[in-house]
């Protein structure tokens, strides 16, 4: 599961990230409506990711505080009755007292010590095609005007689930942070892109030139070597959301996707391509270096369900 290291600095209300499965890929026809580009305001084709999103539930709010070193967690509001795969991600409290947990966040608050508010949500694989019955955990920031504002909405969050049309907007640019496919222990070759050596070589040839000059008389760390590929947290900065939709049926291909199935439940189609194979957990957030245009919602005239088999 990716963790997302920083959060825009948004004042509007809301949450700024959700969850979903990469579903697989496919290609639509969208009108373009850039002014300056060669075919504006004609049809071009467009790559997209397919990203199952069934709703979140929201478990638990998170208070913080700021010291000398960072954010320092405060404490914590649970909701009354969480779903019952959450047993399998963790413990959850026993003998647990919401409206005293209440009363202090609340106390914190008007004390002026809180200075962040997240909430821990849970993604519900049952309701997606993912083969799976545990859920993912994962804490979203609220943004918003002041502590007092997103402390209400919070309130109004826990205990229920949250779709993706309440976080984002068709046209709206996300930044997606997710695991890159895994390939293993490679060469250099294959991990690096160096050059095969040529037939007169004497040793190997799928391997590094030279290791570097007799001074510094050491390895640099910036010689490409073997070691492990894939496998890394990626973020890919201002994907548009070309889609937003409630029936799966609508981009599934006939045969279902490749190596996922059918889409049972909400989607999102990005612009491009997203790190990762198919059944990973995707964490879509809102842009963190948005372009300086508007975001328009795109013109979609066609999407693509023939056959990614080769069928």
């Amino acid at each position: 599961v990716a963790r997302v290291r920083a959060w825009p600095e948004d004042t509007s209300l809301g949450l700024q990230g959700f969850l979903g499965y990469k579903a697989g890929m496919t290609h639509i026809f969208v009108v373009d409506e850039k002014k300056t580009s060669p075919t504006a305001g004609q049809e071009v084709c467009v790559p997209a990711t397919a990203i199952e999103t069934p709703p979140l539930f929201v478990c638990c709010i998170k208070l913080y505080g700021s010291d000398t070193h960072g954010l320092k967690a405060l404490t914590e509001v649970w909701a009354k009755d969480l779903p019952k795969d959450i047993s399998r991600a963790l413990n959850p409290p026993k003998r647990y007292d919401p409206q005293k947990a209440m009363e202090k966040a609340e106390s914190l608050i008007k004390e002026g010590k809180v200075t962040d508010l997240r909430v821990l949500v849970c993604t519900q694989p049952r309701l997606s095609n993912v083969p799976k019955k545990k859920p993912d955990l994962a804490e979203i920031r609220v943004s918003g005007d002041s502590i007092e504002k997103r402390w209400e909405y919070c309130k109004q969050l826990l205990g229920k689930e949250v779709s993706v049309d309440q976080v984002f907007k068709e046209g709206e640019y996300v930044d997606v942070i997710s695991i890159t496919k895994g390939k293993g222990f490679q060469g250099p070759v294959k991990r690096w892109g160096v050059k095969i050596l040529s037939r007169k070589q004497d040793d190997v040839k799928r391997k590094v030139g030279a290791l570097g000059p007799w001074t510094p008389p050491r390895i640099m760390w910036t010689v490409p070597g073997p070691g492990q590929t894939g496998y890394h947290q990626r973020t890919e900065l201002n994907k548009q959301i070309l889609k937003i939709g409630k029936d799966g049926k609508e981009v599934t291909p006939s045969g279902g996707f490749l190596r996922y199935g059918p889409i049972k439940s909400s989607y999102v189609l990005v612009a491009g391509s997203t790190p990762g194979p198919a059944k990973r957990l995707i964490h879509l957030r809102r842009a963190i270096r948005p372009p300086k245009t508007a975001p328009a919602p795109p013109t979609i005239t066609y999407i693509s369900t023939s056959s990614k088999q080769g069928a």
